[in-house]
């Protein structure tokens, strides 16, 4: 497996693992309602007296799969994972960025002294960490309050957690946004988060 620093050019592509249980919803136009309406399927397999609730969560997806693709997203997947009888609720957005709003920043700890610099709300966990296969990257977490109209009535606090990870031989960056609003749980959840995120890895 190479490291950054064995690539003279650009890699081909990346490869990053995860749970079996998260679903991909593909973002291209052309595939997002079919797989949308397979995971809301797979989700209501059994349940039908709950048409509303059927058609909500279509809705709810198909608005952050087009946010996703709107955001240059590469990949989305939204956890089925249950602990016992509780979901355990979480997505993960895969996109590549410029990062055009910013100065050119050529590796992680530039990026994140330059974040640290009123870019980051000072309640946020910022800071440089190392991914064993890709190399250094950002690592921030945040907790943002709840938004109930565009989370299906969630009252919870959202955890966030993102990796900037610079690509190799390259101006941009990989990021990796993953989000939870389970949030009694939201500790594990980003230990699950920063597994997956230790699987990432350039071929």
């Amino acid at each position: 497996m190479k490291t950054p620093e064995d690539f003279a050019s650009p890699p081909a592509d990346y490869n990053l693992l995860v749970p079996d249980g998260w679903f991909q919803i593909l973002l291209d136009p052309e595939d997002r309602d079919r797989c949308i309406v397979a995971l809301v399927d797979l989700q209501f397999r059994g349940v039908d007296n709950a048409p509303h609730l059927k058609r909500d969560l279509m809705r709810d997806l198909q608005d952050r799969a087009k946010a996703a693709y709107g955001l240059g997203g590469t990949e989305f997947y939204i956890s089925l994972l249950t602990a016992g009888p509780v979901p355990l609720a979480s997505s993960l957005l895969v996109s590549v960025t410029a990062l055009d709003e910013w100065p050119a920043c050529s590796d992680a700890t530039e990026l994140a002294e330059h974040m640290s610099e009123g870019h980051v709300r000072g309640d946020a966990e910022l800071g440089v960490t190392r991914l064993e296969a890709a190399g250094d990257a950002v690592r921030v977490r945040r907790r943002s309050a709840p938004d109930p109209a565009k989370q299906l009535g969630n009252t919870l606090p959202t955890t966030t957690l993102t990796y900037y990870v610079p690509i190799p031989a390259t101006q941009r960056w990989l990021m990796l946004n993953f989000s939870t609003p389970v949030a009694p749980l939201a500790d594990q959840m980003v230990r699950l988060f920063d597994t997956v995120a230790g699987t990432l890895h350039w071929t």
